[in-house]
């Protein structure tokens, strides 16, 4: 019998380093060593299709982030510039692709982040959750905030093309809308001018005692304090009357994400609902709009063009 035990104690003890191992490993990996495609020559933008790659944080050099243009011939200083951001797919490339004849025929410099991880199918917690978090749960400093990347991308434009534009546009799409979302709700100082969150899976609600990513407990920021600033900026959510299919894409269902609705337009609609109803209860100002475009689906390219009459207006 003892025996028996001393031998249980022991697989438990190796069991446990194993994974110990295993965990400071997975650690030092994700959020020690360098991550990212080499950094290219700074230059100014070329016209049409170019890209770059450019230090993801200013106050260390561990991970570095590939951005994927595209500007018109026609395109000067003070001109629109729209920052695209790709879904679960992690395809900048593509979303970059799709808004080049919209750049054509609104004279629009399009800037599409790519936020590459080898392990986007298990993880989400980098990108479309903001990078508060590790995987590991531990808060990262703000400096590391995937909305920070974003700030710091159009600042290296600016400086880097000689650009005096004191605001950007933003555009997502499923993950990339719910990336947006939470980017004005969590950093409304951001030099965003007008959002749009097209057909996000699930939804940051504004609520204080529900925990990160469902809400905005944990987070470190109030909704008293932060919210009225939120509600300022110009946010669109964007729907698609046909995106009721679950099925498509990468659908959360767990019990938080399915409290918001079965398919991404009734979760859209519920939280459009849950901050018109807080604003008004707190006299809060709320400048954003919900807009349901017909006949679309989960469809990022037909989402885009009817995102682009919100940008241009």
């Amino acid at each position: 019998m003892r025996k028996a035990i001393r031998i249980l104690a022991k697989t438990l003890l190796f069991t446990l380093a194993t994974l110990l191992l295993l965990g400071a490993a997975g650690y030092v990996y994700l959020y020690v060593l360098p991550k990212g495609p080499d950094v290219s020559e700074v230059k100014p933008l070329e016209e049409g299709k170019d890209s770059f790659v450019m230090m993801a944080y200013t106050h260390n050099e561990r991970k570095s982030i590939r951005v994927h243009t595209y500007k018109p011939s026609t395109w000067k200083d003070g001109d629109q510039l729209v920052m695209v951001m790709h879904g679960g797919g992690r395809n900048g490339d593509d979303y970059r692709d799709a808004w080049v004849e919209l750049a054509e025929e609104n004279n629009l410099l399009v800037v599409a982040p790519e936020f590459e991880n080898k392990f986007a199918h298990i993880t989400t917690n980098d990108y479309q959750e903001g990078n508060l978090f590790t995987f590991f749960g531990t808060a990262n400093p703000k400096e590391e905030w995937a909305y920070t990347v974003v700030e710091n991308i159009f600042d290296h434009v600016k400086s880097t093309n000689g650009i005096t534009n004191d605001s950007y546009a933003l555009f997502g799409h499923s993950a990339g809308g719910q990336f947006i979302h939470r980017m004005v709700m969590l950093m409304p100082e951001a030099r965003i001018s007008t959002a749009v969150a097209a057909n996000a899976g699930f939804y940051t609600l504004p609520d204080d005692k529900l925990a990160f990513p469902y809400g905005m407990k944990n987070t470190d920021t109030e909704v008293a304090e932060n919210l009225p600033n939120a509600y300022q900026k110009r946010l669109i959510v964007l729907l698609g009357e046909l995106d009721n299919d679950p099925s498509l894409g990468t659908f959360r269902t767990t019990e938080q994400a399915m409290a918001q609705g079965g398919h991404r337009l009734a979760r859209g609609s519920y939280f459009f609902q849950a901050n018109q109803t807080l604003a008004q209860e707190k006299g809060w100002p709320l400048n954003w709009s919900i807009d349901t475009v017909p006949q679309v689906g989960h469809n990022y390219r037909e989402m885009s063009a009817h995102a682009v009459k919100w940008l241009v207006e």
